[in-house]
């Protein structure tokens, strides 16, 4: 499809613009290799990245703040590029790390074998409450697919539950909770 297509086809509603969504994230998913060889990423930033520069392309092109003075092309990779650096950055900064103390963890090793256990035991007793409280914050669709995954389900599964078009979709948009889920649990357990 052309650029002129595509952009007509978002534009639009519909299977014709479901159908021009697709185009445009396969267009150009080679993109997610070059991430991960470029910015140094692992294939799921990578995609996470990649998948919001398409989103963030579709809503531009449907509001039209794309201007057209470039393909859609360089304009999904400025913007897929930028996604990545602040990957790159949100990875390398060292702000989180300032607090960090002596976990737990490092602790137990001091204790003998069977307090060890019975500390774990409770740990484990905590942090599975802690979860479960969590979950009910990172909204019903979120939640629905943490507890599909932690079940076995695989992503095309999840996918075809959930509605989402591809495995690939239903991936992101699970790491993507996954995200979601780890912040609000950051700082009372530790990982």
């Amino acid at each position: 499809m052309t650029d002129a297509e595509i952009i007509s086809g978002l534009q639009q509603n519909g299977a014709e613009r479901k159908k021009c969504e697709f185009a445009l994230y396969q267009s150009y998913n080679y993109f997610i290799r070059e991430g991960c060889k470029k910015y140094h990423l692992d294939d799921d930033e990578s995609q996470i990245a990649y998948s919001d520069a398409v989103l963030s392309v579709i809503v531009n092109t449907t509001n039209n703040t794309f201007e057209g003075r470039s393909s859609l092309k360089t304009y999904l990779f400025q913007i897929y590029s930028n996604k990545c650096v602040d990957f790159v950055r949100k990875n390398t900064t060292n702000k989180s790390s300032v607090h960090n103390g002596t976990g737990i963890s490092d602790m137990l090793w001091q204790l003998p074998d069977n307090a060890k256990h019975v500390v774990e035991k409770m740990m484990q007793k905590y942090q599975r409450s802690i979860i479960a409280e969590k979950l009910k914050e990172v909204g019903e669709k979120c939640r629905e697919m943490l507890l599909f995954f932690e079940e076995g389900y695989s992503d095309k599964e999840i996918a075809e539950k959930l509605q989402y078009q591809t495995a690939a979709v239903a991936k992101t948009s699970r790491l993507r909770c996954l995200d979601k889920l780890r912040e609000k649990v950051k700082g009372i357990i530790s990982a």
